[in-house]
């Protein structure tokens, strides 16, 4: 007669079964100290907190900023938080003037909770949601940073013939090509260009997104939604 041991041994589908799930791991920071031990206090039940007083560890899935306003200094710290690490970012405050918007986003700030409506069971379940992939702006801040992003395509961008991804159509049709398959020579045929105009685009583009080679300028064009 079989074990029970053995039973359980015999079958892996049961062992996973029974694995927890990989807690989301949390860098804190906040502009005060009382705040920040109110946040990792109501986070540290919950997930892997890890209070960001110095250089962030390579592995956060998420960092938690709380802020009463979004003032000079706060921002200074986001985005030396953003350039340390590549996790998104949830931002607690009271006030974010509707001027900082764009440069919240640029620190990949993707969530916005007001501090009255931060409650534990709320915070957990907007971390979950970011370190999943999503993002969540209250409807007004939504509204105006679409609003912000449009104007920034029509007084920066469209006069000097870019789209939102910092390239020009030309450089856009160049990549789909080059997604196709086809080399300098059907490039410049297809586009009406000389093949060294072909060329001097691509390099153009390498050089700007520190690229290699034209797979790399590829890759990096699907990887950001180009095309």
């Amino acid at each position: 007669m079989t074990s029970q041991a053995e039973s359980a041994e015999s079958s892996p589908a049961l062992h996973e079964e029974h694995e927890s799930p990989k807690r989301v791991r949390v860098a804190a920071w906040a502009a005060d100290p009382i705040t920040l031990n109110g946040l990792t206090q109501a986070l540290m039940g919950r997930l892997d907190v890890f209070v960001a007083t110095g250089e962030l560890p390579a592995d956060v899935d998420v960092l938690v900023v709380a802020a009463d306003r979004v003032s000079m200094d706060v921002m200074v710290n986001m985005r030396r938080a953003a350039a340390q690490c590549s996790a998104p970012m949830v931002l607690v405050t009271n006030e974010l003037d509707r001027t900082q918007l764009l440069a919240a986003v640029e620190c990949r700030v993707v969530a916005v909770l007001h501090r009255s409506a931060a409650t534990e069971e709320r915070l957990v379940s907007t971390i979950d949601v970011v370190a999943g992939g999503g993002g969540l702006l209250p409807p007004n801040l939504l509204g105006d940073l679409l609003r912000q992003v449009q104007n920034l395509h029509e007084e920066v961008l469209a006069p000097r013939g870019l789209n939102s991804s910092g390239l020009t159509s030309r450089e856009v049709d160049v990549i789909r090509l080059l997604t196709e398959g086809c080399d300098t020579e059907e490039i410049a045929t297809r586009m009406c260009y000389s093949e060294r105009t072909v060329k001097n685009v691509i390099y153009a583009m390498t050089s700007r997104f520190n690229l290699r080679n034209r797979p790399q300028l590829v890759a990096y064009a699907m990887r950001s939604g180009i095309i």
